[in-house]
Parts: structure tokens; sequence; C-alpha cells
């Protein structure tokens, strides 16, 4: 009885997420379930998987009152589609729920569809409905995305499957994504395919709660330690290494790859993505070593 009375926020949101899902029901259709960017069940095709993913934002916490609904709506769908391709995989449908206070405008809903419409426009991905209800005169107000997907079999990239030895990379540049990039990010779809598509990756996670929170992440679902060399991290102009690690937010790709690939990927990546930056920052290793020690990252309790 003794955990009955244990704050979420003396726990955290790992340990509360491991008791939660720990005895929760899977069918036999259920190839993966709480734990991974998204759930992952068989499907009518034999070739392919469905991803299942639900994301919120909450006004105050991941935007600001006076934030536009057009980036509200942008940002709510966003991160659904960057979990999505975190798996490898294509966003097919989604459904909206709206909390909102009864004296919202309705050019505010209004505009946080335009940036819902906006999200979902370069995928294709078709917006099938949802729910809206009250949060009362004083409550928070939040967006919540339910997202599906699809993923041929082959190109279906967990966190768990990461080996030692393997060599760690991350797409684009990381830190200080509070000074705009959290709203109008652009989610590594495209990338993603193209690497599972032409290289086998063991592991691979979106950074949305900082490096320095998803790293350990990926290398503990893989049963693995890892270590890194700070001073290689990519950062955003300005940004210092420890904001590069813990700010979260940049929706940027971590991946795992044997490391006789490295060299024909990092060739391949500057031909096809010259724009955006691949840089490798450490390896997994062995479980129980990790170098250095992470802290920090967005802390949700």
């Amino acid at each position: 009885m003794a955990n009955s009375s244990k704050k979420i926020r003396e726990i955290g949101e790992d340990l509360l997420i491991k008791r939660i899902t720990k005895n929760l029901p899977l069918g036999k259709d259920v190839v993966a379930g709480a734990g991974d960017d998204c759930a992952v069940i068989t499907s009518n095709d034999p070739q392919s998987y469905v991803l299942l993913k639900i994301d919120c934002v909450i006004e105050e916490i991941h935007y600001m009152k006076s934030t536009p609904p057009s980036a509200v709506g942008y940002k709510a769908l966003s991160r659904a589609i960057s979990d999505i391709a975190a798996m490898g995989g294509t966003p097919k449908h989604a459904m909206i729920s709206l909390s909102l206070r009864p004296e919202c405008n309705v050019s505010y809903v209004n505009s946080l569809y335009h940036g819902l419409s906006k999200a979902s426009s370069p995928y294709n991905i078709s917006i099938v409905g949802g729910e809206t209800a009250s949060c009362g005169e004083n409550g928070t107000p939040s967006v919540t995305v339910s997202l599906t997907g699809q993923v041929r079999k082959d190109r279906c990239c967990f966190r768990s499957k990461g080996k030692s030895g393997h060599i760690l990379f991350v797409t684009g540049k990381l830190g200080k994504s509070l000074n705009g990039h959290h709203l109008k990010f652009t989610p590594r779809i495209e990338e993603a395919q193209w690497l599972t598509k032409k290289f086998k990756l063991s592991a691979m996670m979106d950074l949305s709660d900082g490096l320095a929170s998803d790293l350990p992440r990926l290398a503990k679902s893989s049963n693995c330690g890892y270590s890194i060399e700070k001073n290689q991290i990519p950062r955003t102009r300005g940004a210092s290494i420890q904001e590069a690690l813990c700010d979260g937010e940049d929706y940027e790709l971590l991946f795992a790859i044997s490391s006789k690939d490295c060299k024909k990927l990092e060739v391949a990546w500057q031909k096809k993505f010259p724009s955006l930056t691949l840089t490798r920052i450490g390896k997994l290793s062995p479980k129980g070593n990790t170098n250095p020690d992470l802290k920090g990252g967005w802390k949700h309790f």
C-alpha cells in the first residue's frame, strides 16, 4: 500500500508508464504495445504493419496562450507525424480531440484547423473526425491527435533492436527549440523512409524530450549502454552543449546502425540531403556502460 500514496512527480513519467502498462491486455495482432514511438499492429496486408499514435499539446505547457492557433494546430499534428517517421512509416488518418473554453472564439478554432491542414497536406493525411469538449471556464485547453500509419514489415524500425557496437547518429541540429523551431519543425518522414529503404537500422526514435532523456531510453529499450562525445553533438547556432542535450522538442531522428555501413551512409546522405546535417555522436555499448551519465531533458512531471 505504500506505493499507492506516491505522487507521479516522485516516480517520474518512465516509471509511471512502466507500472501502468505492465499488465495491459494485448491480443495476438499486437507486434509492439506501449514503450515505443508508436504501437505496431498486424494488418490484412501480410507485407505491412499498422502504426497507432496518440499525442496531445496543452496550453502553457506545449504552447502559450498567445501562440497563433494555426501554429498550435500545426505542432499538434506534426508531433504525431514525427513519431510515425521514427518507425519508418507513412502517416495515414488522423482524428482530433479539442478541449476548449466556452468563450473561445470560433475563428480561433478555424485557424487551429488551418494549421492541422497545413501539417497534413505534405503527407496526404486524411483528418477523419474527432471530438470537441469543454474544459470549463477555468480549465486548460488542449489538442489531442490520434494518428494511424503504415509501414512495410521489413522497414519498421523499433527502439528495442539496437546492438552493442552500433554507431549512433542524429539528423539536423539540437537545442534552443523554443526560439521558434518547436512550432514550425518539419517531421523527418522523407529522411526516415529513405534511411529504412536504403539501410538496415537497428534502432530509431525521434528526439522530443531531448537527447539527455531520449538516448538513455533507446539504449535501455535495446538492453544496451551507450557512449557519446559531447563535443560532437550538432548544435543550433548559439546553443550550448547543455541546451543541445536538454532543451527537447528538436524532432530530429536518433538512430543506430552497424559500423560497416557508416561510410556508405554518410556519402549517400550528403548526396540525398545536402542541406541537412547527419552527425555521428557515439555508439551503443554493453548494458551498464554509460559515458557520460546523462541527466536532464524534458520531464513531464
